[in-house]
This record gives structure tokens, C-alpha cells and sequence, in this order.
């Protein structure tokens, strides 16, 4: 429903700035402009949608194999004990736990077809353990914040965007975007255990965190050491590596299985592929939107008003072209997708403003739309904090992506 209203304001909004523009500019040229952004932005949005096929469908091919030969179940258990702390009102050994890891673990590997179903059963089972059937429980809140944060570690689609629309590295915003989500996700969890007064002093959390502060203090290290071309090889080096360790790890517990790897990699890569037909309206229909604004002269006003404020405080007024992707990221991920799009096409990939919209598409997910068909297939009217959390960890997640691409871009 929030994108209905968004889309709808896009065209509300250019054509009144339209209309002054003309009226009181005298600017003939504005109307022209923006019918012929309509026709562009359709057309770029089926291409890049059509460029995506190759890519979608090699990495659904390859998590497919992760998923046939168990690696999804084998990182839902090795995160089982974290998790046994932060779900205290769950059972142990309910059904739901194993809902739980799978959905978040899909997450974490890119794997959003499987981790909304995973999602809805998880949050099913949570139902069932629900004393208050309108209202959600401790133990939805942390699930719903923790998918809220979007902590991913291969954020494919957005190297796949980069890719495509020319970045001389794609994959340089990959550990920035890990450093990111994770904060985002210590950030979420922190406030959630504070305010249901859950005990985040025990060992499993306390070496999580841990593990967090190492790789915090090592970005931190390595900025200082290191000049910023420097640091953005070095960042796509490690990607590269820990990317095809991926797929050679996926590969080798499939073998160890028996599995045929050849028939799972292109049973998933069939599902790249309709994925990649599948979004060809909805990339349209929001690059469309967001391309009449921009034509219209709305989006230069919004964005030299808030490069004006950033500047005011003292920022880097570069960045004020990547901000509103992170103002519609927690509405909507495909119409923060499509900002994403729309910045890197105009400021250019390989630009502080492209890489830092990468940033904040990649680093928490969609908020408003999480909390509104999580819970409402369960029929919970009453969130509590749920809400205010996420948006928490969101905030968190914008202002640590904006000083990581300083530092690494």
C-alpha cells in the first residue's frame, strides 16, 4: 500500500513542479521532458531487467547446490546457540527454531524467494506459542527486527546491478555493505534485548559480538593503513575470494552428498531466470515513476536541499544524491531498487553517491512492508516495539553506511 501512495506521489509531485516550472519559469522544455523519461525509463528497465537473467540465474543455480548439499542447514546449526538466547520464550526443540535459522539464513545467503516462505512458517509457529493472538510476542519482535536489519552476506542482485551498469569493480562495495548490515543487526538485537530485558551477557552472544568488534576494529585498521584506491582493492579482492569460496564450499558438501551438482545448478538456475522475467513490471513501473520525478526538476530540488543540510553539519555534500534511497529503503525495496538504479545512472557507479546507494540497499530490508505481511498473515494488530526497533536498526544501518563509504571510497 505504501508504494500505491509513493508511486502515485511521483507523478502527483512532477506534474505540480512541472506546472510551476512553466508557469513561472517559462520552462518549455519541461513537459517534453518528462514524456520522454516515461519512454526512456521503460526502456531501460527491461533491459537491465533482460541483462539480469545471466547472473540471477547462475547464482540461484549455485545456492540451489548450497542448499541440496545442506550448507544452509549446516549454518542454522552452527548459529543455534546464539539464537537459543535470544528466543528464551521458545521451547527447545520446537519445530518453529528450525523455521527460524532457515529463514535467516536464507537471508543471509541472498535467498529471498526462500526466506519469505520460511518467514510466514516461522512466524505460524510463533502464532501457535502466542498466549496473545492480536498482539505479537517477545519472540516475533526479535525474529521481525532481525529480518528487519537484512543482515546478508551475499548481497548478489546489487553486484549483479553494478555489473551491468559498468562499475570498473562491482563487487568494492561488498565488505562495506557486510560491516554495515552487521552494525545494523547488533544495532536492532541490542534495543530489542534491552527493552524485553533479555541477557545478552552470555557466551554465545558475548563471542558474537566479539567476532563483531574484530571485524570493526580490522576495517578500522585497515582505513588507517591504507590509502582509499588501496582500500577499494583490497575490498574487492576479498569479495572475489570469499565469494567463489562460497561456491567451491556449496560444491563440495553437494559432491560429499552424492548430489548431482549439474542437475540442482540448473534446477535453480531456472528460477533465476523467471525471477529475472518476474521483475520486469515492477523495475518499470519504479524507474517510470522515479524517472518522471527526476525529469520534472523534483528530485534536484530534493536532493539540493538535503545536500544544503548535510553540507550545514559539516558533510560531504556528495552524499546527498544516495540519501534518498536510504529515506525509501524501509517503505520499499523495490522502489529503493530503483533510486538505487536511477543514482548509480546518474552520478555514475563508481561514484561516492552510486557506491553508497549499493550501500544502502544492501545493508537492512524492507521495514514497513516486513512488519505489515509478517504480521498480518498471522493477524497481529497490536506490534509493540517491533516497529520502533526496526526503524532503529535502520537508523543505525544509515549512518554507519555513510561513514564506512567515506572511509573505504
Amino acid at each position: 500500500m505504501a508504494l500505491n501512495y509513493i508511486w502515485i506521489a511521483f507523478f502527483a509531485v512532477a506534474a505540480v513542479v512541472a506546472t510551476v516550472k512553466l508557469a513561472f519559469l517559462g520552462d518549455v522544455e519541461v513537459f517534453p521532458a518528462v514524456m520522454q523519461a516515461t519512454m526512456d525509463s521503460a526502456k531501460t528497465g527491461f533491459e537491465i531487467s533482460i541483462g539480469l537473467t545471466g547472473v540471477l540465474a547462475l547464482w540461484m543455480g549455485i545456492m540451489r547446490i548450497g542448499e541440496r548439499g545442506g550448507m544452509v542447514e549446516h549454518i542454522a546449526r552452527w548459529m543455534s546457540p546464539l539464537f537459543k538466547r535470544l528466543f528464551p520464550e521458545i521451547p527447545e526443540g520446537h519445530p518453529v527454531v528450525g523455521n527460524i535459522f532457515m529463514n535467516l539464513s536464507a537471508n543471509m545467503l541472498g535467498l529471498d524467494n526462500a526466506a519469505t516462505p520460511l518467514g510466514l512458517k516461522a512466524m505460524e509457529g510463533l502464532q501457535e506459542l502466542n498466549t496473545r493472538k492480536d498482539t505479537a510476542s517477545n519472540s516475533m519482535i526479535m525474529f521481525l527486527v532481525m529480518n528487519t536489519a537484512g543482515l546478508t552476506i551475499v548481497p548478489v542482485t546489487i553486484l549483479a546491478y553494478r555489473a551491468e551498469l559498468g562499475a570498473a569493480q562491482p563487487t568494492d562495495v561488498f565488505l562495506p555493505i557486510l560491516l554495515t548490515t552487521l552494525i545494523s543487526m547488533v544495532a536492532g538485537v541490542a534495543l530489542t534485548g534491552f527493552i524485553q530485558k533479555i541477557s545478552l551477557w552470555n557466551r554465545p552472544v558475548i563471542i558474537t559480538l566479539a567476532l563483531f568488534s574484530l571485524i570493526v576494529a580490522g576495517m578500522a585498521w585497515a582505513a588507517q593503513v591504507l590509502s582509499r584506491e588501496a582500500m577499494g582493492i583490497f575490498s574487492g579482492n576479498v569479495a572475489n575470494i570469499l565469494l567463489l569460496a562460497i561456491i567451491v564450499t556449496f560444491i563440495i558438501a553437494a559432491m560429499r552428498r552424492k548430489v548431482n551438482v549439474y542437475d540442482a545448478f540448473i534446477e535453480g538456475a531456472k528460477g533465476g531466470f523467471q525471477t529475472a522475467i518476474g521483475i520486469i513490471p515492477y523495475l518499470v513501473a519504479i524507474l517510470v515513476g522515479i524517472g518522471v520525478f527526476r525529469a520534472s526538476g523534483a528530485m534536484d530540488w530534493v536532493v539540493d536541499g538535503m545536500a544544503w543540510c548535510v553540507e550545514a553539519c559539516g558533510g560531504d555534500g556528495d552524499i546527498a544524491g544516495a540519501l534518498p534511497t536510504a529515506l525509501m529503503k524501509p517503505l520499499s525495496g523495490s522502489g529503493a531498487r530503483g533510486l538505487m538504479l536511477e543514482c548509480m545512472k546518474t552520478y555514475g557507479p563508481d561514484s561516492l553517491a552510486g557506491r553508497l546507494s549499493c550501500i544502502f540497499q544492501g545493508s537492512t530490508d524492507t521495514t514497513f512492508y516486513i512488519l505489515a505481511v509478517y504480521f498480518g498473515s498471522v493477524g497481529i494488530r497490536n506490534t509493540r516495539h517491533a516497529l520502533p526497533c526496526g526503524l532503529f536498526a535502520d537508523l543505525a544501518s544509515m549512518v554507519t553506511a555513510i561513514i564506512v563509504a567515506q572511509i573505504f571510497f
